[in-house]
């Protein structure tokens, strides 16, 4: 019950913060260095222009709209290539990624990884694809202090993200 209820009630409620936002300010407390100040703002499915949706998905998951949660062929390929190479790679879809970044914590763990699991078997279970994106395009961290597509469209390129252009130019900064 604790980890559905939270899955659930978060298919209909917007997003106002994560676990990794929430770990972002405890390092700006406990840190040393100055880190910039948390940027977030949360905005509807409407709001977020088709072309961040589909960059997202171009950059970090190709087969979001075929999978489950998982892409096996790509984790198949991970365990290949890390089985030979010092430097791992990952295979974690749009829908891990989300679960991780919005209920968990960052750092490689077996037990994270089950949790991780677990939460995304949730969400996909209890979320349509469209949600998964939406929640993802908004926790993402898009820069140092930087969540969500509004704010990094607001930070990179001094608009709102329902205005991105179809294509940004290298000297607007960096892409979403």
């Amino acid at each position: 019950m604790a980890t559905i209820v939270p899955v659930l009630l978060l298919r209909f409620v917007p997003v106002w913060t994560s676990s990794f936002m929430i770990g972002y300010q405890m390092d700006r407390l406990t840190s040393s260095k100055q880190l910039p100040p948390l940027a977030h703002d949360w905005v509807s499915w409407e709001q977020i222009a088709p072309a961040a949706k589909l960059a997202v998905i171009a950059a970090e998951d190709q087969r979001f709209a075929d999978h489950f949660g998982f892409d096996l062929e790509a984790i198949g390929r991970a365990v290949e290539h890390n089985r030979d190479h010092r430097r791992k790679r990952g295979a974690s879809t749009i829908s891990q990624q989300a679960a991780k970044n919005l209920f968990l914590w960052s750092g490689r763990s077996w037990l994270r990884k089950g949790l991780e699991v677990g939460y995304t078997l949730l969400i996909e279970t209890l979320w349509s694809k469209q949600r998964v994106l939406e929640v993802y395009l908004n926790i993402a961290e898009f820069g140092p202090g930087v969540y969500g597509v509004e704010a990094a469209s607001q930070k990179y390129f001094r608009k709102p993200a329902s205005r991105l252009p179809r294509h940004t130019g290298l000297d607007q900064g960096p892409p979403l």
